[in-house]
């Protein structure tokens, strides 16, 4: 029995397979990690915790074994970070949005950027909302960097 994790995001998210079969999925949240799969739940405090309940050792691959050398590189779209490499960047020269898409095939959009939104509460930070959200609500940005986002953010609590 070889137990893998392989990552999706960087020391947050990994794929667990046994014997290249999927069983399940990994996530680590600052404070524990959990396993999920169809059967169950459950939640670990370190590695060692997670060895014992497999009771074998885990192979933890490394982020660029294996589909991630197949990502863009640029986290950046016109200018602006992005929260992960970007797909079918574009630039809505209307709304003077830079938008991307997490992936190839993914119909969701997502503009590049910090910004910051109205919501019913009042003003909120946000890094790369999705597009819908900004069309939605009330909104300023984007902002190259979190100094412009949060000096805009005291401007309009002023």
């Amino acid at each position: 029995m070889t137990i893998k994790a392989k990552p999706i995001l960087k020391d947050r998210f990994w794929i667990v397979e046994n014997d290249g079969e999927r069983i399940g999925t990994l996530s680590w949240n600052d404070e524990r990690y959990m396993f999920s799969n169809s059967a169950e739940t459950c939640f670990f405090d370190n590695k060692l915790q997670i060895k014992k309940k497999f009771g074998v050792d885990i192979e933890w691959s490394i982020v660029g074994d294996s589909a991630e050398k197949s990502l863009p590189k640029d986290f950046t779209v016109h200018g602006y970070p992005t929260s992960v490499a970007a797909y079918n960047s574009m630039y809505d020269v209307k709304r003077k949005l830079p938008l991307f898409t997490k992936s190839e095939k993914s119909k969701s959009l997502y503009c590049a950027g910090y910004y910051i939104i109205r919501f019913e509460k009042g003003w909120v930070k946000s890094f790369c909302p999705k597009l819908i959200t900004i069309e939605r609500y009330e909104n300023r940005g984007p902002f190259k960097s979190e100094l412009e986002r949060r000096q805009e953010l005291s401007r309009v609590n002023n």
